[in-house]
């Protein structure tokens, strides 16, 4: 990341701080955290785990993550954050002591969130049950567990802000586009990664071998989609069934269960466009 791009993220965040005077719409928040698929990551894999208490475990090559606690609990949680320090995080991906968050934590596709959905989803969190459930360190290989590492990820990877609308594509195609890129951050599994965990730009949502858990993670361009029509690919979405009545794999499912069945119609009609305006790429050889 260069200076000027700093320097842009910078007056972003002093923008989005000064805009904190304006009342996020909890209920509002309450659908983006949905679309955003808050709840699987934030909530530990086990009956009668408390929502958004953190807990959940994801293997990855570099290690096991585990999903921090985002209720309002004021040691557990982020109940001693301000509105700032949620947009800090969600944009830049640094956490209130300044340290950088490690990049499991979707940020790279979270930095696209507009400032007015961050404000919402903020209200939203507030409104949660606090948990004092406290938080389990990361289990890392080395040397990736040195945190300070990070910065150099981002200098390479990461590129800060908002979603930009494509002026050649039409609104509902640009609002797949942002659901897609930023609130569901689909690239964060299903684009593939090099060694270092930085995503393959030239294979966007084009699947992968080796996805989170170690499994493989669907090709979602129009190369994979083509024998669905728009109505089955929008029953699967809802339902988590097939045509043929098979039905989706543990983290898929769990993907359609909390996130794209609750969208609207709208949303969903708007994410199928987007996904079919994708180039086609060919599945990965095996």
């Amino acid at each position: 990341m260069n200076a000027a791009a700093l320097g842009v993220c910078a007056l972003s965040l002093i923008f989005a701080a000064g805009a904190a005077c304006a009342q996020g719409d909890a209920k509002r928040g309450q659908y983006l955290a949905k679309a955003g698929g808050c709840l699987g990551c934030h909530t530990e894999d086990r009956k009668d785990a408390a929502a958004f208490a953190g807990g959940r475990a994801l293997k990855t090559p570099f290690g096991i993550f585990h999903g921090p606690n985002i209720t309002p609990h004021a040691q557990a949680g982020l109940g001693r954050w301000s509105e700032a320090d949620f947009i800090r995080a969600m944009r830049m991906g640094v956490r209130p002591d300044g340290g950088h968050y490690y990049p499991a934590f979707p940020y790279p596709s979270f930095t696209r969130i507009a400032n007015s959905d961050l404000r919402d989803l903020w209200a939203y969190l507030k409104t949660l049950p606090p948990s004092s459930r406290p938080n389990r360190a990361h289990e890392l290989r080395f040397p990736f567990g040195w945190r300070f590492l990070v910065a150099a990820w981002k200098w390479l990877y990461f590129s800060p802000g908002p979603f930009v609308a494509d002026k050649a594509r039409s609104p509902q195609v640009n609002r797949g586009a942002y659901l897609a890129q930023a609130l569901g951050h689909c690239g964060e599994c299903h684009t593939p990664r090099n060694f270092l965990g930085g995503p393959r730009r030239d294979r966007h949502l084009a699947g992968t071998k080796s996805g989170p858990e170690g499994k493989r993670v669907p090709n979602l361009t129009p190369a994979k989609l083509k024998g669905l029509s728009d109505a089955e690919l929008k029953d699967l979405l809802q339902t988590g069934i097939t045509s043929e009545g098979d039905v989706l794999a543990e983290t898929m499912g769990e993907v359609v269960r909390n996130t794209t069945s609750q969208l609207t119609p709208e949303d969903l009609d708007a994410l199928i466009a987007y996904l079919r305006a994708l180039p086609a790429i060919a599945d990965e050889s095996r």
